[in-house]
């Protein structure tokens, strides 16, 4: 293993998040607020850390996929880590291990918080709302430097290391704009980055247009595009009462809950891309039947078939699906039907190569596929018959990762939720949490509701549960294969 390239980069990473530190630093000095001396301290500690190790670690070699793990999974720990220190020196949250939930349920843009409870944080009367305004636009800021990783990670670098069947997050379209976006990984992260800096300034700009406060038009832009759910106020996007907001915000989720090469090939000038792409109708297709069925269930139970209904029914699918995480209604108080289903929704997630967390919907067809084949090679024993996701004929070693992905993705689930248990969690809430942390959704049910937050949830319980972010954000096996002794070897 290359330790000094590895070094090389992780603090040139450091270096990054603390001269991001900067940002906030400046909203703090912009609002007036006592903030800002820990946004200059967190910097100051993370740059006098990074900086030196990155200049004495220049002249590197190159790297091995065995080194690209180590990055991957170390970076997000580390930008965790350096995320943490403003919540905790500002005294907002004065627990680090709390200060270490929010930031890492921030950059794995799970958007789970432990903001909202005053026992715990009596500091904080009204919950979100009395953050200061620094630490606000930081903890939307972590979201978006999460998405821009995600980006990068699942498009560029995890096909090149062979992950879980990541190889299904090609998007279908070939010909020559499909060869444009995979020249190098620092070509295709620019192309990519740039679809999704400009989706979140267009979501800024309509946001402000429609009423929403300029600082909280930011902080949600900077939170919708990397499936976040961060939000300035206590009830979410509950909190705003114009419907143009609600439909603004849903359609950049649902733009980020799509491949992004697939933009980039719309944008230039395949504007076919999407609707020729499988998993993509397949997307669709979700949400259309998730809606109806939301919509019908609470409406025919509450006897309301307004227009209200329908929008939170179609807000709370697609905030599920793609694990974005705010919300506009207590889904809580809806019938079991709409429940269950949105807790499937969770397992499920948008579309590879999007920023949103779950399984992923390529996955999910392929799972299906594979047991329609199996059933069918059952009848034919002796029939040569592939698998196929739109025009594509899928290999039997994508099938083979995609398989194992999936088994240990829901054994993860099955453990957290009994482990969960052992903190007198009730069934409800200890399920939810553990597919919530792992799908990086954000809200659960039970103690976890929309309504509620992590706050009073045992300290080994958050641990865990960060873990399971780490996990569900990297894809499980690129975190897993640390803990392997033949990668010390």
């Amino acid at each position: 293993m290359n330790v000094k390239t590895i070094l090389n980069i992780l603090s040139a990473l450091l270096t990054i998040m603390g001269l991001s530190m900067l940002f906030p630093a400046f909203i703090s000095w912009l609002f007036n607020e006592p903030d800002l001396s820990s946004f200059l301290y967190s910097s100051g500690m993370t740059v006098s850390v990074g900086f030196p190790i990155w200049f004495f670690t220049r002249k590197s070699r190159a790297l091995r996929n065995r080194d690209g793990f180590a990055i991957v999974t170390f970076s997000w720990i580390i930008t965790a880590l350096a995320g943490a220190l403003p919540f905790y020196l500002s005294g907002v949250i004065p627990n680090f291990t709390d200060a270490w939930f929010e930031s890492m349920s921030g950059v794995t843009t799970t958007g789970a918080t432990i903001i909202g409870n005053s026992t715990t944080l009596p500091n904080l009367v009204n919950g979100i709302e009395s953050m200061p305004h620094g630490i606000l636009f930081w903890r939307s800021f972590l979201q978006w430097i999460g998405g821009m990783g995600i980006i990068l990670f699942t498009i560029a670098i995890l096909p090149l290391l062979g992950v879980g069947g990541v190889q299904l997050f090609k998007a279908e379209v070939p010909g020559p704009v499909a060869d444009k976006i995979r020249p190098r990984i620092n070509e295709t992260a620019k192309i990519l980055w740039m679809v999704y800096v400009g989706f979140t300034l267009l979501q800024i700009l309509l946001l402000s247009l429609a009423g929403m406060p300029w600082f909280d038009s930011v902080c949600h832009g900077f939170t919708t595009m990397p499936t976040g759910g961060f939000s300035t106020q206590n009830a979410s996007i509950a909190a705003y009462s114009n419907p143009v907001i609600h439909y603004i915000i849903i359609f950049f989720m649902f733009v980020a809950g799509v491949n992004f090469t697939l933009h980039f090939r719309a944008l230039t000038g395949n504007f076919k891309a999407h609707v020729k792409d499988y998993e993509f109708r397949v997307y669709l297709t979700i949400i259309f039947i998730s809606t109806l069925i939301i919509f019908f269930n609470i409406s025919s139970t509450n006897s309301d078939w307004s227009h209200d209904s329908f929008l939170k029914s179609l807000f709370q699918s697609l905030t599920i699906l793609t694990s974005t995480g705010y919300s506009n209604a207590n889904y809580e108080l809806w019938p079991y039907l709409s429940q269950h289903l949105l807790l499937i929704l969770m397992f499920f997630g948008a579309m590879g190569g999007s920023t949103s967390g779950g399984m992923k919907i390529a996955r999910i067809i392929l799972l299906i596929k594979y047991a329609v084949t199996e059933t069918r090679r059952m009848l034919h024993a002796r029939a040569i018959i592939p698998i196929k996701i739109g025009n594509r004929t899928i290999s039997d070693e994508i099938v083979r990762n995609t398989l194992g992905f999936s088994l240990i993705y829901l054994s993860i689930f099955v453990l957290t939720a009994f482990v969960l248990s052992a903190f007198n969690l009730d069934f409800q809430s200890a399920v939810g949490a553990a597919a919530s942390a792992i799908g990086n959704v954000g809200p659960a049910f039970g103690a976890f509701g929309p309504t509620d937050n992590y706050a009073l949830l045992h300290p080994v319980g958050k641990w865990m549960l960060t873990f399971c972010m780490l996990l569900g954000r990297l894809e499980i096996f690129t975190v897993m294969v640390i803990f392997s002794k033949v990668f010390w070897k």
